[in-house]
């Protein structure tokens, strides 16, 4: 299973430090920006996924991230998110920010699929066939 997409998001001036670097955590927003806009390729919405009849939500359980370079204001990084897995409950995506094909920051982040009330639950079958295609 591989399914990749990727999202382009400029560095503005309240992303940064004081020195001017991207702030740490950051990239914690990109990666999410990035998951979030996966999704929605598909074809699901966060407000559609909690609209439905059995409504779910998904939260981080784990992340595990390394900074391999910095990136400054004004760059334009290009945020890449690979699902790598789809199985029960959870989700793993890698994940990683490159400036012109420079790797920045990179991922791996374990999804747990969960009920409105915080309950773990199956992914549907629905969502998991879209990965499977």
């Amino acid at each position: 299973m591989s399914l990749t997409t990727t999202l382009e998001i400029r560095v503005y001036y309240e992303d940064t430090d004081f020195s001017g670097l991207v702030y740490h955590a950051n990239y914690l927003k990109y990666f999410e920006r990035g998951r979030t806009e996966g999704l929605r390729h598909c074809g699901f919405t966060n407000s559609a996924l909690i609209a439905r009849e059995e409504p779910l939500v998904f939260a981080v359980r784990k992340m595990d991230l390394d900074y391999h370079l910095a990136a400054r204001m004004d760059d334009l990084l290009t945020i890449t998110t690979t699902v790598t897995e789809v199985k029960g409950a959870r989700m793993i995506f890698d994940q990683k920010a490159e400036r012109d094909g420079v790797l920045i920051a990179s991922a791996q982040v374990i999804v747990a699929c969960l009920t409105p009330e915080g309950r773990p639950r199956r992914i549907p079958q629905d969502v998991i066939s879209v990965f499977n295609d």
